[in-house]
């Protein structure tokens, strides 16, 4: 058994490392051949970093590289990983970072002009898929991850005040810096890495779910076996058609656990009926299982 537990954590350990490298692949191809050539900024500290490399080469005169200011900002929160979050999680944030501005720094922005729409179709696409996969496999990439990982742990639930001000303050910078077309060029590729994260990383998107059963208390121990999940039982159910007994069962998991959920199904009740909608807000106590 330990020889096992040896094994698995050498796995994760290796995937982990590999998902940082594709991770660096994606945003340095993200940066460096689609954003930097087309005027473009990204999200969070990557698209910050480039404003500030702009504004100090175009005003000051002064050639700071991306990848360099992309290290820079993310020291502070790394620091505050480390004390905050867990060391463990830290390290593999840290290798995802030095993976990152080894390889923006690297790959020199191509000579190449690109449609600006491509630039940004392609830099969203790119490093949505880096930060979307990097995610699911329980990897932050840092930058503003971090800051919504302590805030998590303090409030009970991300915050997107501060994402949302970094991308503005980004968007705004494209807009007086290149154009305000430009700057809708950066919320166009801003919109498309969202989408894409959102795509790949289904951890917390909410799904409410409405069971009708004959055999509750099967699918409630199958459910509560297989997943952390509070269910709400309402007794007493009459189907309109043959007006047979039925237990109306209530809940709420995350898009991520769907597989899991319909396996749960298919073992506990396979002729249940059950409906599966969007749920747009939670209120009152949620488990959120957490990525480190």
């Amino acid at each position: 058994m330990k020889d096992l537990e040896e094994v698995l954590h050498r796995y994760r350990t290796l995937t982990k490392l590999s998902i940082a490298l594709i991770y660096a692949i994606c945003v340095s191809i993200a940066v460096n051949i689609f954003w930097t050539p087309g005027h473009i900024y990204g999200s969070g500290i990557t698209g910050f970093a480039q404003l500030i490399s702009t504004v100090c080469g175009r005003f000051f005169g002064i050639g700071i590289p991306v990848a360099f200011l992309y290290a820079l900002f993310n020291i502070p929160l790394l620091i505050l990983s480390w004390k905050k979050i867990g060391h463990n999680f830290t390290i593999f944030t840290i290798v995802a970072v030095v993976l990152s501005t080894i390889l923006m720094r690297s790959l020199h922005p191509v000579k190449v002009q690109f449609d600006p729409i491509i630039c940004a179709i392609f830099g969203g696409v790119f490093n949505g898929f880096g930060t979307g996969l990097s995610l699911k496999n329980e990897l932050s990439t840092g930058g503003l991850d971090i800051i919504g990982i302590v805030l998590r742990k303090k409030v009970g639930e991300s915050v997107g005040t501060i994402n949302l001000t970094f991308n503005l303050i980004v968007v705004i910078g494209s807009g007086f810096l290149f154009g305000w077309i430009h700057a809708l060029y950066t919320i166009l590729s801003i919109f498309i890495n969202s989408r894409v994260i959102d795509a790949l990383y289904t951890r917390d998107q909410k799904l409410q779910v409405i069971i009708v059963t004959s055999h509750a208390q099967t699918v409630i121990k199958q459910i509560q076996d297989e997943m952390r999940r509070g269910i709400t039982i309402v007794n007493d159910v009459e189907g309109a058609y043959q007006h047979a007994q039925k237990t109306m069962l209530f809940t709420v998991i995350s898009q991520y656990e769907l597989p899991t959920f319909r396996q749960a199904m298919h073992e506990s009740d396979p002729y249940a009926f059950v409906s599966i909608t969007e749920a747009k807000m939670i209120m009152g106590r949620f488990y959120q299982e957490h990525i480190y």
